[in-house]
C-alpha cells in the first residue's frame, strides 16, 4: 500500500517552511509563520498515520500501545527535525547571510537583493534535503532510537 505521506505531492507539504524561509524578505511574517503551521500539519499527520499502521500492523501484539508509541514518536521527532527544524534554519540563515552579503557587496537595489535572496533559498531546498536526512538518521540512531529498539534490530 502506498504511503501517502511518503510517495505522494503531500510529501512537498513538509517543505512548506523552507518555502516560506526562502521568500522572507518579500512576505509578511504571519505568512512564513504559516508556512510553518502547514509543515507542522504535515509532519503530526504523517506521525498520526504511522502510528495508525502500527496498530494495524500489530494488532495482536501485546505490546501493542508501544509499537504505536514508538511509530508515533519516532515518525515526529524524525520529521520534526528533517522537515522542519533543521531546513527551517539552514534556509533562513542562507537566505539572511546572502542578504546582508549582496547589501555589502553589491548596490543592486534593495527589491533585486530580496529577489535573488528568495531564488537562492528556493534553489537550496533540493540540495540540503538528502544531507539532513541522512544526518538527523544518524543522529536518531545514535541516541532516541537507542532507547526502543530491541538488540539486533536494523
Amino acid at each position: 500500500e502506498p504511503d501517502p505521506y511518503r510517495d505522494t505531492w503531500v510529501r512537498y507539504l513538509g517543505y512548506a517552511n523552507e518555502v516560506g524561509e526562502s521568500f522572507r524578505s518579500l512576505v509578511p511574517v504571519p505568512v512564513v509563520w504559516a508556512s510553518y503551521g502547514i509543515a507542522t500539519a504535515y509532519v503530526t499527520a504523517d506521525a498520526i498515520d504511522k502510528g495508525q499502521r502500527a496498530a494495524t500492523a500489530h494488532a495482536q501484539d501485546p505490546a501493542r500501545a508501544m509499537q504505536v508509541g514508538v511509530a508515533v514518536v519516532d515518525t515526529f521527532v524524525w520529521q520534526s527535525l528533517a522537515s522542519v527544524a533543521i531546513p527551517g534554519i539552514t534556509i533562513n540563515r542562507l537566505c539572511a547571510t546572502s542578504l546582508a552579503l549582496l547589501g555589502a557587496l553589491t548596490r543592486w537595489p534593495l527589491p533585486i537583493r530580496r529577489w535573488t535572496t528568495t531564488a537562492l533559498g528556493l534553489a537550496a531546498i533540493p540540495l540540503i534535503i538528502t544531507p539532513i536526512d541522512r544526518t538527523v538518521d544518524f543522529l536518531m540512531d545514535s541516541s532516541l532510537r537507542k532507547l526502543y529498539r530491541t538488540p539486533g534490530e536494523p
